[in-house]
Formats: structure tokens, C-alpha cells, sequence
């Protein structure tokens, strides 16, 4: 196969409006070290490192336009980083992988299940029986996020 049929290199697609600072910073330098494309996509506007291999994407500011825009783009092979378990689900169908910012991988296998417990979640909130968001990002989080994206990028190698 020569270079011009070769199929792109994958990319990692962040769902940057709700993702953490500092996982976007373990995300740019992994990007550098690895020569790995990264596009965050955000509603908003978003100043990223100077770097040939980082940008930012800026979407319309509808509720769910960065989450269709990473739908839309990405492919099988990608990586997607986000909260957003519907955009996973999305994501995963279309041979991507999907990664949350504290490390839980998405897969087949579970995405049915963790969106029968969103829209329950979502229930409850609407009942007014569960309120609040989730709990702070702490090091043991970041930690599992930089491992699990370090063996994506060391299968993509």
C-alpha cells in the first residue's frame, strides 16, 4: 500500500467544554511526545499550546454541537475523550475508542448499562431525589487517565 492509499493516522477528539484543565494538559503532552493529532472541540473558544499537532475546533454553541461535530469526524481507530456516555456511544459505534477524563474506558459491553444508569440518574435528579454533580478529579484519577491513554497509544504504535 503506498503513502497516498494509507489510511490516516488515528486522532484523539476531545469533548473540551467539560473536560478537566488538567487532563487536557496530560492529553498536550502526549500529543508532542507521540506525534499524535489532537482536535478538542468546544462551544467556546479555547487557547491550546503552539504545537503542529494540537488544535482546537470552536462549534456553534448549541447544546450538543461539540458532541455532533466529534461524532461526525470521528473513525474507526480515533479516540475520543469525554464524559458525554450517549457521545461514546455514538463514537463506539463507529470503531472508535472512548475514554473518559478519570480513566474508565467505555467499551460494547458496558455502554448499554451505563445508559440505562444515566437516564435513571436522570430521573432522580428530575424527582429532585439526586442532586450534584460528580465528585472532584483527584490524583488517583489523573493517574488512571495517563495509563489508559498511554496503552491507546502504545497499541496505535
Amino acid at each position: 500500500m503506498d503513502a497516498s492509499s494509507a489510511p490516516p493516522a488515528p486522532r484523539i477528539w476531545v469533548d473540551a467544554d467539560a473536560c478537566p484543565a488538567v487532563i487536557r494538559d496530560i492529553l498536550y503532552r502526549a500529543a508532542e511526545r507521540t506525534a499524535t493529532e489532537l482536535v478538542l472541540v468546544a462551544n467556546r473558544w479555547l487557547q491550546t499550546p503552539p504545537s503542529r499537532f494540537i488544535r482546537a475546533l470552536q462549534v456553534a454553541g448549541t447544546p450538543d454541537a461539540a458532541d455532533d461535530a466529534i461524532a461526525e469526524r470521528a473513525a474507526a481507530g480515533d479516540l475520543v475523550i469525554t464524559q458525554d456516555i450517549p457521545l461514546a456511544a455514538r463514537v463506539l459505534d463507529k470503531g472508535a475508542a472512548a475514554l473518559a477524563p478519570r480513566g474508565e474506558p467505555f467499551s460494547a459491553d458496558s455502554i448499554a448499562e451505563r445508559l440505562s444508569v444515566r437516564d435513571f440518574m436522570a430521573e432522580l435528579r428530575g424527582a429532585g431525589v439526586a442532586t450534584g454533580g460528580p465528585p472532584s478529579l483527584h490524583a488517583r484519577d489523573r493517574q488512571a487517565f495517563a495509563a489508559r491513554l498511554d496503552q491507546w497509544l502504545a497499541r496505535r504504535r
